[in-house]
């Protein structure tokens, strides 16, 4: 898997050379992010929500029923911090100010007992799994009638988005590898965006903003492809035990990025895969919601200017077999 290592390098090194080229690095650390000055601010809930989608057909609808340089990334794995960030759903909108441009404020993590922390017991050993892993599988194959992404290791594995598309479409509102402090690590992650590819990155549709979409440390409505707030941080994530540290420290999506990029985990791999099918899988609670309501509100078709036909058409037949058999 030389080749692989090789490119894998490549992409780190291309990365870092871009962000210095075009300035995109936050110069102030991450405990330097100030939390919300109003005493109403609202922390977020564990229980978890279904995702929202708003777009043009639901609209309209006749009703309504929600550096990745491994040595410069270990050492600063490493260091504890006093506090890492996270987000509220507290938001504050100027007067006249559509709601989809509020940005909410990162509320920053509880810091650890003291600012001489000591680090988990076994973080060498954690971090070398991240940084030291090499790919052993081939990138998928897509289904263009469908519009799905098939594995050759995992079969029953077939999403329709790609890690790339994810990014640029906003799903984390600008924040998901922003600087992390891990309760449970006791340590602050920053910098391990690095490894992504260097084509997630840049393209045809444009260069991706670090410090907007990758790193923010507020999460921005405006950035989500439907101009919405959705989901629960990483710190939730975390205290609710759902993240597996020994393998992807920020949790699903890393994972998914990763497992796109051919490592393989036996085990952790299955376990994330059936996350996934209990959300947005053939029975899958977020699918079955969505198309339910559908339904209710009389919406025969998904079809929305812009959107890949490949992908809309996968969606379309779904919800011709939910108007038929109500499954």
């Amino acid at each position: 898997m030389d080749g692989y290592e090789a490119r894998r390098l490549a992409n780190i090194k291309r990365n870092a050379e871009l962000v210095q080229d075009l300035g995109l690095e936050d110069s102030k650390p991450a405990q330097e992010a100030k939390a919300p000055t109003t005493s109403t601010t609202k922390r977020r809930k564990l229980d978890p929500a279904p995702p929202t989608r708003t777009s043009r057909r639901l609209a309209s609808a006749p009703s309504r029923p929600a550096t990745y340089n491994e040595d410069a990334l270990q050492k600063a794995l490493v260091e504890p911090t006093e506090s890492g960030s996270r987000r509220s759903r507290s938001t504050k909108t100027k007067k006249g100010a559509a709601a989809s441009s509020t940005k909410i404020k990162a509320e920053p993590s509880p810091p650890p007992p003291s600012t001489t922390a000591t680090p988990h017991p076994d973080l060498d050993t954690i971090v070398a799994g991240w940084t030291s892993w090499t790919p052993t599988a081939p990138p998928p194959a897509r289904d263009e009638v469908t519009g799905e992404y098939h594995f050759e290791s995992h079969p029953d594995f077939r999403p329709n988005k790609s890690p790339a598309s994810i990014l640029r479409e906003g799903a984390f509102g600008g924040t998901y590898w922003r600087p992390l402090y891990s309760k449970r690590l006791r340590i602050t992650v920053a910098g391990d965006w690095r490894e992504l590819p260097a084509e997630w990155l840049s393209g045809p549709e444009g260069n991706i903003n670090v410090d907007r979409q990758l790193t923010s440390t507020e999460y921005d409505p405006s950035v989500n492809k439907y101009g919405a707030s959705c989901g629960q941080s990483i710190e939730e994530w975390e205290a609710a035990g759902w993240i597996a540290h020994e393998y992807d420290v920020r949790g699903w999506f890393q994972w998914y990025c990763r497992f796109w990029m051919g490592r393989r985990c036996e085990g952790e791999d299955e376990r994330q895969i059936s996350r996934w099918k209990k959300c947005v899988g053939e029975t899958g609670r977020w699918r079955r919601i969505l198309l339910k309501k559908y339904v209710q509100m009389g919406v025969r078709s998904v079809f929305d200017e812009g959107d890949e036909e490949e992908e809309e058409r996968g969606r379309q037949e779904a919800l011709d077999r939910f108007w038929a058999a109500g499954k």
